[in-house]
């Protein structure tokens, strides 16, 4: 069955405000048709550095344990690529049918054209 886990550093410093709209959206996720596995975006913002980040509920419905190495994202806005970043992250691990949330950190570079942080979404890169 599908559990929803936080990182311990989110667990410490989620708001509960925040923690109620994750969990939330866990319940709505989860009782949705889906594939092995699903990006649910939480939301989409630009640090000072100009980076863009994203942060999304990766669920992992499948019996397998994810791993984030190497694997290719892509941010897309009205059907358009706006960032393309490959991320090798030892510290996401994601047990099988396990739901945890993560931001995603784009480096400036990464950037092919201005977000406008709506309706935004990632998706893996095959």
């Amino acid at each position: 069955m599908q559990k929803l886990q936080f990182e311990p550093s989110w667990n410490k410093t989620l708001s509960p405000k925040d923690r109620k709209i994750i969990e939330g959206i866990y319940l709505e996720t989860t009782l949705s048709n889906h594939a092995d596995i699903e990006l649910t975006p939480l939301r989409q913002a630009i640090n000072h550095k100009g980076e863009l980040l994203v942060t999304v509920l990766v669920h992992n419905f499948s019996q397998q344990v994810l791993l984030f190495h190497n694997k290719e994202l892509r941010y897309i806005e009205n059907e358009e690529i706006i960032a393309e970043h490959i991320f090798s992250l030892p510290s996401l691990i994601i047990q099988r049918e396990t739901s945890m949330p993560w931001t995603f950190i784009f480096p400036v570079e990464s950037l092919k054209k201005p977000a406008t942080l709506e309706k935004g979404h990632l998706e893996f890169v095959d």
